[in-house]
């Protein structure tokens, strides 16, 4: 939740009320700052600038399996669940996990690799994200999968317990599965944990030259921005780490 009121958009109004409502009134950040983060505010919600951020996390992603130590199995990771009244677990998976899981789907078909899902709890009260996907894929698209890994809060520890899972089997080198603009954070975390990682990530987001259209401010500009800029943030910290 407190990440969720400091990344942008929603930090820049925050940090705005803030400079509105603590600051004195004749200070000049109180003039300047509100001002400042409006700004930034129309930036982020126009394609022009947002699709730009998504697109540069999304480029020169190591596509192609090393020759002397090609994958021997599928890490799926894991993103949301959707509350849902229709199902017995109370919770089905989300629009962003469903598209991994198409990806997922699609790569098991072509080269018969084992499938390990890893994702865990989001929602308290829900079951785990590992645990839908794998009732996903069994039964939406008749991929059977050899390993759940179902308590990863974060694409850190889903490259932790997936490595424990998958040194276990003795398998080094995978496949991994996530959106285009998550796969180099998460390389990251696999290169970390021991496993060799080819990308195999969802369908890219358009690059295309920019339109007029692109100058027209979009609710949806807005949520490529927030992943662009948290997956640059948490780029960084995980090379920190």
């Amino acid at each position: 939740m407190l990440l969720s009121l400091l990344m942008p958009p929603i930090g820049l109004a925050t940090l705005a009320l803030a400079a509105l409502l603590l600051l004195p009134r004749g200070h000049r950040l109180a003039r300047s700052l509100p001002v400042t983060c409006l700004i930034l505010l129309l930036a982020l919600s126009l394609p022009l600038v947002s699709r730009p951020l998504l697109a540069s996390l999304e480029t020169d992603l190591p596509t192609t399996p090393p020759a002397d130590a090609p994958p021997r199995a599928i890490v799926v990771l894991g993103a949301e669940i959707t509350r849902t009244g229709g199902s017995a677990a109370g919770a089905e998976v989300g629009p962003l996990t469903r598209e991994r899981l198409r990806a997922a789907a699609r790569l098991a078909r072509a080269t018969a690799l084992p499938v390990l899902v890893s994702g865990g709890v989001t929602q308290r009260g829900q079951p785990a994200v590992g645990t839908l996907m794998a009732e996903s894929l069994t039964q939406d698209d008749d991929v059977p999968v050899r390993w759940v890994e179902p308590d990863s809060p974060d694409t850190w520890a889903n490259a932790q317990e997936s490595a424990r899972i998958l040194h276990a089997a003795g398998i080094r080198s995978v496949y991994v599965v996530t959106h285009a603009w998550h796969m180099r954070r998460a390389l990251v975390a696999f290169d970390r944990a021991g496993l060799l990682a080819t990308a195999a990530p969802t369908p890219l987001d358009d690059d295309g030259p920019p339109r007029w259209s692109d100058l027209l401010p979009r609710i949806a500009a807005w949520h490529a921005s927030y992943w662009a800029l948290h997956e640059w943030i948490g780029l960084a910290w995980y090379r920190l780490r």
